[in-house]
């Protein structure tokens, strides 16, 4: 058998189920259960009957999973695979925040910690944050965190300005508008789709601000044949297996998660192998976390 092969088998023997988000390795996508993005795994992660989830992306997505999943096993194949962004917030941080604006709403972006998401009434993924944001009323006031371009984007959608938490995804911070037209002029004629991480002079020079999924779906639809991607590099895989018969290019060579390369086929075998790299949650944590994911689930 080869590498890919044993870790099936693996998998297989053990009960587990191997969830890989979109911007995780060609590889890593293809030995995968189901690949998805934030919203599309935290689904998945509710729906699983394994007893051993290994979730192939970075931390805050695997303590996502465990929360969701508190009796089940939850493994990840390199635990340093963090998040940048998560990490330009820590609780005390947000716990300040709100006692400048009390009674205001604290939202946060999937991309946080646990902690972060303790403390919070909602959390929102790049999928579904439109949707989620239009229940809160008109005159409530938000806190939004981690992501600033997130925040920005989704409350210019709605007409709302939020207070926003200067954090950003430092991957979708290397798009400029001017390499969309650099890719414009190499590729006429090619949809140009964007994550909204991305800063508000990228997202306005693109076609369409969607998550990986939204992209996905808009590919997939779509009657047209050719698409600039300004995302992590990841994404293009699985546009590319899904749409054989369209053409995806990156915006640039640059857009790529040192984090989310960091799960290989090797480690996903030893992880699944030995079992190791458990990923905790305090229960308390956990308890109040769920909370405010279980609302965003319910919603979206």
């Amino acid at each position: 058998m080869n590498l890919a092969e044993e870790i099936r088998a693996l998998a297989q023997a053990r009960n587990a189920v191997i969830l890989a988000h979109n911007y995780t390795r060609p590889e890593v996508q293809d030995v995968a259960d189901f690949t998805g993005d934030s919203l599309e795994l935290a689904r998945k992660a509710t729906q699983v009957e394994a007893d051993v989830i290994v979730f192939c992306g970075v931390y805050f997505m695997a303590e996502t999973a465990k929360i969701l999943n508190p009796g089940k096993k939850v493994l990840i194949p390199d635990p340093s695979a963090g998040c940048p962004m998560a990490d330009m917030i820590d609780a005390a941080q947000l716990r300040a925040l709100k006692a400048k604006h009390p009674g205001a709403k604290a939202v946060c972006y999937v991309n946080s910690t646990a902690e972060v998401k303790a403390e919070c009434d909602m959390c929102v993924t790049s999928g579904n944050a439109e949707k989620v944001m239009r229940t809160f009323g008109p005159d409530e006031k938000i806190l939004f965190v981690p992501d600033q371009h997130l925040g920005g984007h989704i409350s210019g959608l709605l007409g709302r300005t939020y207070e926003l938490w200067p954090g950003y995804c430092p991957t979708h911070a290397r798009l400029s508008a001017a390499a969309i037209e650099a890719a414009r002029a190499a590729h006429p004629g090619a949809v140009v789709l964007v994550h909204p991480e991305c800063a508000k002079d990228v997202r306005d020079a693109a076609d369409h601000a969607l998550s990986t999924g939204g992209m996905c779906r808009f590919a997939r639809e779509s009657a047209a044949q050719a698409f600039i991607v300004g995302t992590e590099i990841g994404i293009l895989h699985r546009l590319r297996k899904e749409n054989p018969g369209k053409a995806f290019y990156p915006v640039n060579g640059q857009m790529t998660c040192p984090n989310m390369k960091k799960t290989t086929l090797e480690n996903l075998f030893w992880t699944l192998k030995d079992g190791t790299n458990e990923v905790v949650v305090p229960a308390d944590v956990a308890d109040r976390a769920r909370t405010a994911i279980e609302r965003m689930l319910a919603i979206a």
